[in-house]
């Protein structure tokens, strides 16, 4: 789609005002004002708060994920039938609304995405059918009545971040055995970033590999989620996260900026600012984090909550990395490193041991290797010996 920013005009733009209006974010365009066509400073303004509010970048910029956010913004529960569909699912505030709701009376959607996956269907049915309702899995007035007329089931606590916690505590502290998807960002004729004769897509695909054989060296089953020459979208990557049944994604970017100063280390968990959040992806995110400035000196972007694509639609915690900007001299040096490369590589498996150790057993941020963490996996004798 066409970007749309500050300065533009049409019909697109017009769009864009009226949904932000109804969201009341933005004001009634005033008598004698600029056409409501126009993409003004009040407009930019809106984007942003717009953005900050859902965990999208915040820049002003109409892109296809502010553009998806602002379509699903604009339904409430109620708006229309709501059912499964497996080429193109339904998403949107008020999916996400009823996946909220099935979770307060004990139905497992999972994390509350706001997309009507096959898991949202099964506990729409099972609803339907412990209430005497037509078991068709759609979301019509007769299931919206009874929806609002139950009071909630589950107290003390949001259950599916609940669930998600007792899953991670059940999984145990062994990597061995646990699957874990790759995500190499861009591939095929999509190169992401470059500067300099240096492409975004190269260095994570290299990454990617340096950290498949690490995890693979624990038992964990490691697996890419593209090929080197392809670039498939972010939700047909998490759909495939999804259909192997991974227990964690990690994917890989590095940044750009227009100001060459722009520098340093960010990661990326779900959560999209209204309390639907991954608190194990979350987790993850931080250890990550730390264990990477700790061990490279990046400068400090900070984990945050987001809903891309690939984290909002995966069923399992996911967390996305931006290792620095190529178009920082400095972080691009870093990345051109193979050593700074096998850093990374060894911190991101290091901050999946933590995660998966609870906090128990543990060592300080920086200090745990390769060596320690099949030690841990395999026994130290056993280590020593090969």
């Amino acid at each position: 789609m066409q970007l749309l920013r500050r300065g533009d005009s049409g019909p697109a733009v017009e769009d864009v005002r009226e949904t932000l209006r109804r969201l009341g974010i933005l004001a009634d365009t005033p008598q004698g004002a600029r056409s409501p066509g126009y993409f003004d400073a009040d407009v930019d303004h809106a984007v942003r708060v717009f953005q900050q509010g859902r965990g999208l970048i915040t820049d002003g910029i109409v892109g296809p994920d502010t553009a998806r956010a602002l379509r699903e913004a604009g339904w409430s529960l109620g708006d229309r039938l709501l059912a499964y569909t497996v080429t193109t699912p339904t998403s949107g505030d008020d999916v996400a609304m009823l996946q909220e709701r099935l979770l307060e009376l004990g139905y497992n959607v999972g994390r509350p995405n706001g997309v009507f996956d096959q898991q949202t269907e099964t506990a729409l049915v099972r609803f339907q059918r412990d209430y005497g309702l037509t078991p068709d899995g759609v979301c019509g007035p007769q299931t919206l009545r009874a929806l609002r007329q139950l009071g909630r089931k589950v107290t003390g606590g949001r259950p599916g971040l609940l669930r998600e916690q007792e899953l991670l505590r059940r999984a145990g502290p062994r990597m061995r055995g646990k699957r874990i998807v790759i995500d190499p960002g861009h591939g095929g004729a999509d190169r992401g970033v470059e500067v300099a004769g240096v492409d975004e897509a190269n260095l994570m695909w290299d990454l990617a590999r340096r950290l498949v054989g690490r995890m693979s060296a624990t038992g964990m089953e490691a697996v890419l989620s593209r090929n080197e020459d392809s670039c498939p979208p972010d939700a047909e990557r998490a759909q495939f996260a999804n259909d192997i049944g991974a227990d964690l994604v990690v994917s890989l970017h590095t940044d750009a900026n227009r100001s060459m100063h722009a520098q340093g280390l960010a990661t990326y968990h779900f959560g999209n600012g209204s309390g639907a959040t991954s608190t194990v992806g979350e987790a993850l995110a931080g250890l990550i984090q730390r264990e990477l400035l700790t061990r490279t000196a990046m400068l400090d972007c900070r984990p945050q909550p987001c809903t891309w694509e690939l984290v909002r639609r995966t069923r399992m915690p996911a967390v996305r990395l931006e290792i620095g900007y190529l178009t920082h001299i400095g972080d691009r040096r870093k990345l051109l490193d193979p050593e700074f490369r096998d850093v990374v590589a060894e911190g991101v498996l290091v901050a999946v041991k933590r995660l998966y150790l609870l906090g128990q057993d543990d060592q300080p941020t920086g200090t745990f290797t390769f060596s320690d963490v099949l030690a841990r996996e395999y026994g130290r004798d056993q280590i020593s010996a090969s």
